[in-house]
């Protein structure tokens, strides 16, 4: 749920997921391993504020921007 609710943050602001990752400070691949692996708090923070939504939202539904 996570992984899409960040791809669809992405989409709606017209960037990708290697654009965040590089704008966030994250190195590349680290978000699309979240599919399959947890992220740590502090990198689910850095998503959350690039997009201004809380954590609750980004994890638990489609957040809006």
């Amino acid at each position: 749920m996570l992984y899409k609710n960040i791809v669809a943050l992405c989409k709606g602001k017209g960037i990708n997921i290697s654009k965040l990752e590089r704008e966030i400070g994250l190195g590349n691949g680290t978000i699309g391993r979240w599919e399959r692996v947890s992220p740590s708090l502090e990198n689910v923070r850095k998503v959350a504020d690039f997009f201004g939504v809380s954590i609750d939202s980004l994890i638990a539904g489609v957040p809006t921007s």
